[in-house]
């Protein structure tokens, strides 16, 4: 596994590229998003893919989300209307994950298989900024939280020591203040709050 210490507020080019290199050829990688550490790999990636589910233990019916370097990126995977659009605009960037229907363009493998639908996020934190903007893609991502464990993984070093067999790279900036994304499920007429996380989204509901 190959660690980048890389700075929380102002990341190496460098050290960016070669993470960024590193899911360009389908591995799986640890990087820092606005609210905690998560798994990150390029869409589509298989082999990476499997190796996330088998560590999380999850199952074909997990929602998987799309980390988005901003909302341009949206309409290639997710149908969102006018209305729905400029919500999304005012509360982003932010610890939101946003429930949206998936297009034709999301793998069936990662769209909700019963609802047909994809999380999207667009994230603040410069690390995973400057990678979206290294990969010209969106990453797919997942909580770093394991089967056996209740909470998500905050500290760098713990994380290498739990998983270096297991990832192919791993970004250490550091602690994080751990925290969960907010959930709000975008596919119903009304938007509706799953999980009430990091983010305050009431003026959503208004």
């Amino acid at each position: 596994m190959q660690v980048f210490y890389i700075h929380p507020d102002n990341p190496q080019p460098r050290l960016i590229a070669q993470a960024a290199e590193l899911l360009r050829k389908d591995q799986l990688i640890i990087y820092p998003t606005d609210t905690s550490y998560a798994f990150g790999c390029r869409l589509g990636a298989k082999e990476a893919l499997d190796k996330l589910k088998q560590i999380r233990a999850l199952d074909d019916k997990h929602q998987f989300t799309l980390l988005c370097r901003d909302l341009s990126e949206i309409a290639t995977y997710a149908t969102v209307d006018n209305a729905q659009y400029k919500q999304l605009k005012a509360h982003t960037p932010a610890p939101i994950t946003f429930i949206l229907n998936a297009t034709k363009d999301v793998p069936k493998k990662l769209a909700h298989p019963k609802k047909k639908t994809i999380g999207i996020r667009v994230p603040s934190n410069p690390i995973a900024q400057a990678l979206l903007e290294a990969m010209d893609e969106p990453i797919l991502t997942s909580s770093l939280i394991l089967p056996e464990h209740d909470d998500i993984l905050d500290d760098p070093f713990e994380i290498e020591e739990l998983l270096s067999n297991q990832i192919d790279g791993l970004i250490n900036a550091g602690i994080k203040t751990t925290k969960l994304t907010t959930i709000v499920d975008m596919t119903g007429g009304v938007p509706e709050i799953i999980r009430q996380g990091a983010a305050d989204v009431d003026s959503l509901l208004l």
